[in-house]
């Protein structure tokens, strides 16, 4: 091999996947700790799912259509984002009120797997399930909220010798954050993956359930520390000699103001009284009205934003959110593949562990090494790739579904695990790849005292795909009957859900690709 190569790949080695490492900041690991809340919450996602299967009698399109309502509180990032930016000196103030909610839903699922009986004569254990699971996404949102908030006040414009950090390299660390951001909420599930599977062969899920209340300690554990980092921030600009109008703009204390944003606050309020109202008629088309109508003022509201950007800017963003919206709005095939899984291919609890820790672990490889390539590819670049390589990943599973695994069984003398081992291992590099620049051009270009109100906004809109997401697999799964031990129709969910998950995306990147292409060419013209 050519020296040079040798020197490409030493300089990608030390640079991309290693220098992640020297950029680490001490003012990096507040946010960080409520990223990785966020991540260890999945320490009870297994047990949930065989809790469900074993216990309630909830059908598959049910828990799909359930998913659609735990994911409307992420379309309130919007106000809570702005309150955030409005009450800045507060906002550890959210992430209390937010463990709080979350370990009012981990109480919950504490009752219903020690104290059954108890829980059933207040409410049918379902409605307990349904008040849990619709809970806990509030507090993750309001927390979340403000670990986006708290990234960009991580990131500092000034060394400790005062001196102003070069642009390129400012960009590099926005850029970094975001990566260790989206590490922590991987890492956290790394972390608790594998143990929880484990520790579900050997412990009730009672008493499960009673470890997790350590997570929302550990968020509130990183908010007061990110008070004391920002205090010790400001005192540092302010020993640098650097004027209190530039401290104010970077890390707004208390005395530094913005007004309100009314568009944000009333069209948030009329967004919370239409589902409400909704939620509880008996309109047999609800979700999908709550849907429309939460898109339709997101979008507003996005406008209103938007509206002093330059065009250009404006536009890009805008498309760039247009395509990871439809990206992350395909549907998924449901609660009936993992119980398929379970009765067909005999996947046990630490089984589903493994396979969440391998997909954890090298997702976090994938991040450290692909932070580079990220930095130097467009977005709509990403969405395609992304695209295509899921749908390849997916056709292990579906093979197997037809009997791939009995025929390598016999052949190679290798089964269902190994496939689904390999498989994982193939995918699970590129998790989160495509939200990473999209953060970090908010966090880098956003107007500095609406950074939360961005985040939450643009989080809000793609957060709103994942309520699409599971609307279409509520479809789906209407239309392609899956029930607990019938799965002869699974075949054809799987094989659809591929197709749509690859034209789709590719169909939207293309069209917007196109439009914004005719729009500059006209700009020239002009």
């Amino acid at each position: 091999m050519p020296a040079i190569e040798y020197r490409g790949i030493w300089r990608w080695l030390t640079k991309d996947f290693l220098g992640i490492v020297r950029e680490m900041r001490w003012s990096y690991v507040p946010p960080l700790m409520v990223y990785l809340a966020a991540g260890i919450s999945g320490f009870t996602g297994i047990i949930e799912s065989f809790f469900v299967k074993e216990e309630l009698g909830l059908s598959a399109a049910f828990l799909a259509g359930l998913g659609f309502w735990a994911g409307l509180p992420w379309a309130l990032k919007m106000p809570f984002g702005h309150l955030v930016d409005l009450y800045w000196h507060h906002k550890s103030l959210f992430v209390y009120i937010g463990a709080l909610l979350m370990a009012g839903s981990l109480m919950i699922m504490v009752g219903l797997t020690g104290h059954k009986a108890f829980m059933a004569s207040i409410m049918a254990l379902d409605v307990w399930y349904v008040i849990a699971t619709l809970v806990s996404p509030v507090g993750f949102v309001l927390q979340d909220v403000v670990a986006d908030a708290m990234t960009v006040e991580a990131v500092p414009a000034y060394g400790e010798d005062g001196v102003k950090i070069p642009q390129n390299e400012f960009e590099r660390m926005h850029i970094t954050m975001q990566t260790l951001g989206r590490i922590a909420i991987i890492g956290g599930s790394a972390i608790v993956a594998g143990v929880g599977g484990w520790l579900a062969m050997t412990m009730s899920y009672y008493a499960m359930y009673k470890l997790s209340l350590i997570i929302p300690v550990i968020s509130v554990l990183g908010a007061v520390l990110g008070s004391w980092t920002a205090r010790k921030l400001r005192i540092q600009y302010r020993r640098a000699g650097i004027p209190e109008e530039e401290i104010c703009e970077l890390l707004r204390p208390e005395e530094c103001k913005i007004r309100p944003n009314w568009y944000i606050l009333g069209g948030s309020i009329v967004f919370v009284v239409i589902s409400v109202i909704l939620g509880m008629s008996q309109i047999a088309a609800k979700k999908e009205v709550i849907f429309i109508a939460s898109l339709g003022i997101i979008i507003y509201l996005m406008r209103q934003l938007l509206k002093d950007l330059d065009p250009l800017k404006r536009r890009d963003i805008i498309g760039i959110a247009i395509i990871v919206f439809v990206f992350r709005a395909m549907p998924g095939i449901g609660a009936g593949a993992s119980w398929w899984q379970i009765d067909v291919l005999k996947f046990d609890e630490a089984f589903f562990g493994t396979l969440r820790q391998i997909s954890s672990i090298l997702a976090i490889i994938g991040m450290f090494a692909l932070r580079g390539w990220m930095s130097r590819r467009p977005i709509p670049y990403l969405v395609i790739f992304l695209s295509v390589y899921a749908t390849l990943m997916m056709m292990p599973f579906v093979g197997m579904y037809y009997g791939l695994h009995e025929w390598t069984e016999k052949i190679f003398g290798f089964g269902a695990r190994t496939i689904a081992i390999i498989d994982t291992m193939a995918d699970s590099p590129m998790g989160q790849v495509s939200m990473i620049p999209m953060l970090a051009w908010i966090a880098r270009e956003a107007p500095s005292e609406q950074k939360a109100t961005y985040f939450a906004v643009m989080a809000a809109f793609t957060n709103l795909a994942l309520s699409a997401s599971n609307l279409g697999t509520n479809y789906l799964n209407e239309i392609f009957i899956i029930e607990r031990g019938q799965y002869a129709e699974l075949g054809k969910l799987m094989i659809t859900t591929t197709i749509i998950g690859l034209v789709l995306p590719v169909a939207t990147v293309i069209l917007v690709n196109w439009r914004n292409r005719s729009a500059k060419t006209k700009r020239v013209l002009n």
